[in-house]
């Protein structure tokens, strides 16, 4: 399954949607699809994106230094996976638009 975000502020952005409803959760809503984001909430929602962003990237720095999994060279970190919905939510805050994903 894709899920595709959509805003009138910025270009539309899919990802796989596994990782999409990790994020959608991590901004705070309960990772259903469809659904929406009111402007308003977008600040609170970036924020909390970016602190579980950060929160993950410390535990597998940690596991890593633990000796833990070892990544393929196709392994994509979550930081890079959240960037597109990031700059997304940025544009749209910027502009007081909702955001928007669905089932692609």
């Amino acid at each position: 399954m894709l899920i595709t975000f959509e805003t009138k502020a910025y270009a539309n952005i899919t990802m796989f949607g596994d990782i999409a409803k990790k994020l959608i959760k991590y901004m705070g809503h309960s990772g259903t699809v469809p659904g929406a984001m009111l402007a308003e909430d977008l600040p609170k929602a970036l924020e909390r994106l970016r602190s579980c962003v950060q929160s993950e990237m410390v535990n597998e720095q940690i596991n890593e230094q633990e000796g833990g999994q070892d990544k393929s060279e196709n392994y994509v970190s979550i930081d890079k996976r959240a960037k597109p919905l990031i700059e997304l939510l940025e544009a749209a805050i910027e502009q007081k638009v909702d955001v928007m994903w669905d089932q692609s």
